[in-house]
């Protein structure tokens, strides 16, 4: 099978690709040598025939450039730490107490006090946690009924005066 011949004037050549360098040109002077890279260095460190840059080995470092001193000796695998005992982890009620102060505030009242007693008798965390809960369900539990008489006053209030005929 043959192939077509190349169309175009007979001696015509593709045009040079503009990644390679030129043929027949040199970037230098005529009687200068031409550039060689440097040969490849291991990255691990010098050859076996040339000394190290940095004296000789100590006691530290391996004798040899491909090794590592050994690593120390790590310890067994276990638990992150004892178990906790009493007096460690919050009372459950002290956060619950925190939470229903804004969701409905008697009963955050409520769970303070309820959370405040446990804590004085078994140790656990949370002191803080259920005084907020005391502090802010009774907070808006009197907003709450400000606002509920306040609302009665006003209903109660506007419909005078305007009965119609009785």
């Amino acid at each position: 099978m043959s192939h077509p011949p190349p169309s175009g004037p007979p001696g015509d050549e593709p045009p040079p690709s503009p990644y390679e360098p030129p043929r027949d040109q040199s970037p230098y002077a005529p009687g200068q040598p031409s550039y060689e890279p440097p040969p490849e260095r291991s990255p691990y460190g010098p050859p076996a025939d040339e000394p190290s840059p940095y004296g000789q080995p100590g006691p530290h470092q391996a004798g040899h450039w491909g090794q590592q001193p050994p690593y120390a000796a790590q310890g067994p695998y276990g638990q992150y730490g004892p178990p906790s005992g009493p007096g460690r982890g919050t009372n459950v009620l002290a956060i619950l107490s925190l939470v229903f102060a804004f969701v409905f505030p008697p009963a955050g009242a409520v769970l303070g006090h309820v959370a405040k007693r446990q804590i004085r008798t078994s140790g656990e965390d949370g002191d803080q946690l259920a005084t907020w809960g005391l502090i802010l369900g009774y907070a808006f539990t009197a907003l709450t009924l400000l606002a509920c008489c306040g609302w009665l006053a006003l209903v109660i209030f506007s419909n005078t005066g305007d009965s119609g005929g009785y």
